[in-house]
């Protein structure tokens, strides 16, 4: 009877070292899917355009469009990564802020002659002004995210239109515009600066003790408050460095461009919410994190432009965020649960 039993044994042994295997591979692959879903589909977009459209999409100046011309929203969606991330859902103030800085830092030096330096730290200063008053009426009164935040956006709009007389202004200095396009590889210092802004936030989230807290905070503030997190602290310090990227973004982007049109404000809010939602696809499913945000940017801007080069208007960006944005969080979310 020994020998039937240590045959039994041995065979159960082997199928129970073989099936937790098996899974595992396959939890490893739905995790892997999961994380890089989206910049295997970016790849593909990529390949597609390159057949459609060599000529035009494989060009330097095509390569720089995608990588080049993108600094407001890298400062935009880590502005609003900011208050996300502590659990602020969501701040609808920070395009308007953003347009605030960059009209600011155009008007003070074109309209009324100020040293550009000068309106520039007037300008970024006004923004910190606006991520204060933010903390104070959310986290110290208490009153509803989104409600302070509309309606300071919708404020700071009429400031800026105000400021401006409805109209555009441009003539910014040229030196001043090299804190934005002063060339390095070929590409403008302002996309090495937003690579410098998302790494620098990365690593504060993931390797420093006040990253870890804002990513606690996030989850529960309760909890993190019992923990001996200062609860307050961090949320109130959320909004000023939002105020302060804002700010800092603003200005660049008015500098790169000789000049800004407050109305154009506006016009980041959907690109801003689809490249910081389409994050949480890529790279750490369902969590907001600066890198995924990163790549979406550069992710939309392929495919807006590739649409644009085959002939497609203007119209088509609008529904190249909104639908891609759906689709791609849908496969990350499926592909995740999956994985489980």
């Amino acid at each position: 009877m020994s020998k039937p039993s240590s045959v039994t044994d041995d065979y159960t042994g082997a199928v129970s070292a073989q099936v937790p295997r098996r899974f595992s591979r396959s939890g490893s692959l739905g995790r892997f899917s999961a994380r890089f879903a989206v910049i295997g589909v970016w790849l593909l977009l990529a390949i597609l355009f390159a057949l459609l459209v060599p000529d035009t999409f494989l060009t330097v100046g095509a390569a720089r469009t995608i990588f080049g011309s993108q600094q407001a929203l890298v400062f935009l969606t880590a502005a609003l990564l900011c208050t996300i991330i502590v659990g602020e859902f969501v701040d609808m103030s920070v395009a308007s802020n953003f347009g605030l800085a960059a009209t600011l830092v155009t008007v003070l030096n074109v309209n009324d002659g100020l040293n550009p330096w000068i309106a520039a730290i007037i300008a970024i200063a006004a923004a910190t002004l606006v991520g204060v008053i933010n903390a104070l009426l959310i986290v110290k009164v208490g009153v509803n995210t989104i409600v302070v935040t509309l309606g300071m956006g919708t404020f700071l709009l009429g400031i800026a239109l105000w400021q401006t007389n409805l109209m555009p202004v441009s003539g910014l200095p040229k030196d001043f515009s090299q804190i934005a396009l002063f060339n390095v590889a070929g590409l403008p210092i302002s996309f090495f600066l937003g690579l410098i802004l998302m790494g620098g936030f990365a690593y504060l989230l993931s390797f420093t003790p006040l990253g870890r807290n804002m990513r606690f905070v996030g989850e529960n503030r309760e909890v993190s408050r019992l923990a001996g997190v200062r609860v307050t602290r961090v949320r109130f310090g959320a909004f000023i460095a939002a105020g302060v990227i804002a700010g800092v973004g603003g200005v660049i982007s008015a500098a790169g461009t000789g000049g800004f049109d407050a109305a154009s404000s506006q016009t980041y809010l959907l690109p801003m919410f689809a490249a910081t939602f389409l994050g949480t696809a890529i790279l750490m499913p369902g969590r907001f994190n600066p890198i995924g945000t990163l790549l979406a940017i550069y992710f939309l801007a392929t495919g807006v432009l590739g649409l644009q080069l085959l002939g497609a208007t203007s119209w088509v960006s609008s529904v190249f965020y909104g639908g891609v944005l759906v689709i791609a969080v849908t496969i990350s979310t499926v592909l995740n649960r999956r994985s489980r």
